[in-house]
């Protein structure tokens, strides 16, 4: 089998384990929490996403790899993971936090997406032995993002709707 293939399949697959996992577990867990919390949890896995910044380590990815990939790929895990850090930290300021969950997330949802547009584009497939030690990044660890991502989405729109279905019950009942 050819190390294009390998990739590919390695690709696919990656999210099969994610979502199995995340529906057996993960998801029963965060349906449990309070919504603020369940984010909470979310925003945590990503505050790590500062290691993409690797991709620029020399010696850790191939010389090779196109520089315009790896620079688009670690400044969009940075930020996506300093957003992320920064809605922790403004946990007690509500309107902050909220702020910076959705900022993330669609931070982090459009820096996956460009690059998976990205490695189409220059054909990574073919240039996969190039990511070096950063092979595992999007076979391991980009799926279990892009699903929390739209986890988290999926988490926010079924509390704006929850919270809109009450307001009008509320107002209904002050009057």
């Amino acid at each position: 089998m050819s190390p294009a293939a390998i990739f590919d399949i390695h690709l696919a697959l990656g999210y099969v384990p994610w979502l199995l996992c995340l529906g057996a577990y993960v998801l029963p867990r965060l349906n449990a929490m309070d919504h603020l919390e369940a984010q909470r949890a979310i925003a945590t896995l990503h505050s790590f996403r500062f290691f993409g910044l690797v991709f620029l380590v020399p010696g850790v990815v191939d010389p090779n790899l196109p520089a315009s990939f790896a620079a688009f790929a670690a400044y969009g895990d940075f930020a996506t993971g300093v957003l992320a850090m920064l809605a922790l930290l403004t946990v007690r300021i509500r309107p902050l936090f909220w702020l910076f969950v959705v900022a993330f997330n669609v931070v982090g949802t459009v820096d996956i997406i460009v690059d998976y547009h990205h490695g189409n584009q220059i054909g990574l497939t073919n240039l996969a032995g190039e990511l070096g030690a950063t092979y595992a990044i999007p076979i391991i660890y980009v799926p279990l993002l892009m699903i929390t991502h739209a986890l988290a989405f999926y988490l926010l729109l079924r509390w704006v709707r929850s919270a809109s279905l009450v307001a009008p019950a509320e107002a209904t009942r002050r009057s």
